[in-house]
């Protein structure tokens, strides 16, 4: 959708990887770690094909929210967001047969205190088990639950659309 919007046309092309990473990889640097395999994944473009790959990750105490596998996940980190601060990190990668730049972008989200009645409502009726940290900001649940945010609301979103088109702009054009 974001891409669409800012004028972009483009193929979506499914990858598959596993979302593991080196245990020593500090915490900041998995989404770009990630988006980085997801691009590794095209190793033989033609000569004007261009890939976008991104990943999200949502950090709260130090540790990555990966998307939940169950309700009850999906209700315990939103439990663990309510009333706190977090980080998402969107890690990107843009890569042609000759080119590879690869930049992150962090944003800091504050919910309110949330109810068990709101998340649970939430949860039921969104089911955000593809999403990382259990919550879409786009959703019902950032619309009445996220107080502030201190950085991009589209990195957020999954892909810092500032970034990649001034990226876009200043070395594949």
């Amino acid at each position: 959708m974001l891409l669409t919007e800012a004028g972009m046309d483009f193929d979506v092309k499914i990858v598959n990887i596993v979302e593991e990473y080196p245990a020593d990889l500090p915490i900041e640097k998995v989404a770009l770690y990630l988006a980085q395999r997801k691009a590794n994944q095209f190793p033989y473009l033609k000569e004007h094909e261009l890939v976008i790959t991104a990943d999200t990750t949502v950090v709260i105490d130090d540790r990555i929210l990966h998307k939940p596998k169950d309700e009850t996940e999906a209700y315990e980190m939103l439990w663990k967001l309510s009333g706190r601060e977090h980080l998402v990190i969107t890690g990107v990668c843009l890569k042609s047969r000759d080119k590879v730049i690869s930049f992150d972008d962090l944003t800091r989200v504050q919910f309110k205190v949330l109810s068990e009645k709101e998340i649970s409502y939430y949860i039921q009726h969104f089911k955000p088990f593809d999403k990382a940290g259990a919550y879409g900001i786009q959703e019902w649940i950032g619309m009445i639950g996220i107080h502030s945010i201190e950085g991009s609301y589209f990195t957020v979103m999954g892909i810092p659309i500032h970034k990649v088109y001034s990226h876009l702009n200043e070395h594949f054009a």
